[in-house]
């Protein structure tokens, strides 16, 4: 077995952060779930930037587009290509989904970053990329903002599989964890069936340490008397805050709330560990797939990160442990002043902003191939 198998068979599933036409087309994601396991993608703004927005994969795919819709607007030739590569991904995928009794093989599709803090057009958008797609292993990604908990719950209600994205602190991921289980509770009162609609929460982890290590390193360089307790704690954050975040899932599932959905055939809001390529080369480059090892989890992985775990990564059930080593991490993390609330909330407002300038710069690029005629 691979490593990336023995990781999935410890409970963490193996989802790949990456979608791209040729890397499709060339059977790549078919070797991974073959070779690797792997059951699930993620695909985000700056994902596709990259893909569409550079190179000729898609010019063919689009020229037809044009020559049959003349005059659409940037957006739904964005839609088009995207939708194909979506539903490429899910067919693939969809062995697993059956094999698996829905309960994985699932491939991710954002609303747009336009519309983070309007709950009525996501819950809009999200109908509309669920019935385009129209594939039963589709989830649709909605940040975990303010305005996005209303609109998890309304769209899970409406039997839409949710990828909760952007989720930065244990408030946050609390917030949209009760906003699925409305949705489930909903659709139990109207009679409609639970077993089958599923969501994931995106917990990111390695801006949070790139975050907090900045501002240790620069109270380090000035000299600040509590040098020594600030790199103690350089590295640490993120993968606490995940743990602990683990543990309120843990209590969550234990409810007398979530049983009574379990009763039902509920699947639990699985956390998924997100932004998992490290950011400081001083760090193993596996750091936050190793650490973050447990059951009813998912660790979705950008390439490089999914090969270097492959290589070198090491599975122990590594998320129960050490649990009171992270409550005193986040305890010194406030004791210090590092103000962790601070930053995962301008966390979410850099991230919901970073996918607005690649959703821009994706129409951009897609505008620019525009026929000469439109």
């Amino acid at each position: 077995m691979s490593t990336l198998k023995d990781m999935s068979a410890a409970g963490c599933a193996v989802w790949l952060d990456f979608v791209d036409r040729k890397f499709l087309e060339a059977g790549g994601l078919d070797a991974l779930v073959a070779e690797d396991g792997l059951t699930g993608v993620t695909s985000n703004p700056s994902i596709f930037e990259k893909a569409m927005g550079h190179g000729d994969a898609y010019d063919g795919t689009l020229a037809a587009f044009d020559k049959e819709n003349p005059g659409a607007a940037t957006i739904d030739r964005y839609e088009h290509l995207a939708i194909q590569d979506i539903k490429a991904a899910a067919e693939t995928l969809r062995p697993v989904y059956d094999r698996l009794d829905a309960k994985d093989g699932y491939v991710s599709l954002e609303v747009s970053p336009y519309i983070a803090d309007d709950t009525d057009a996501t819950i809009a958008e999200a109908e509309e990329l669920w019935h385009a797609v129209d594939r039963p292993n589709l989830m649709i990604k909605i940040p975990g903002t303010p305005a996005g908990a209303p609109a998890i719950a309304a769209t899970i209600a409406k039997g839409i599989n949710v990828n909760v994205t952007l989720l930065f602190s244990q408030e946050s991921y609390a917030r949209v964890a009760e906003a699925y289980a409305m949705g489930l509770e909903e659709r139990v009162k109207k009679g409609e069936p639970i077993d089958r609609t599923a969501s994931v929460a995106s917990f990111f982890v390695s801006r949070i340490d790139s975050s907090i290590d900045k501002a240790i390193d620069q109270r380090v360089k000035d000299g600040d008397p509590e040098a020594e307790a600030l790199k103690a704690i350089r590295g640490k954050v993120a993968i606490a805050n995940a743990k602990l975040a683990y543990q309120w899932y843990l209590d969550f599932i234990k409810s007398d709330r979530w049983q009574a959905l379990a009763a039902k055939g509920a699947q639990p809001q699985r956390l998924l560990w997100a932004s998992t390529g490290t950011k400081d080369p001083a760090y193993p480059d596996t750091l936050y797939v190793d650490t973050l090892i447990g059951p009813d989890t998912v660790n979705t992985m950008p390439p490089k990160t999914m090969d270097a775990f492959r290589e070198r990564g090491t599975v122990a059930n590594t998320l129960t442990a050490d649990v009171d080593e992270a409550r005193h991490v986040l305890a010194e993390a406030e004791r210090l002043g590092l103000d962790l609330n601070g930053v995962t909330g301008r966390l979410v407002e850099e991230g919901v902003a970073s996918f607005t300038t690649a959703f821009d710069d994706l129409l951009g690029a897609i505008a620019k191939k525009q026929p000469a005629e439109a």
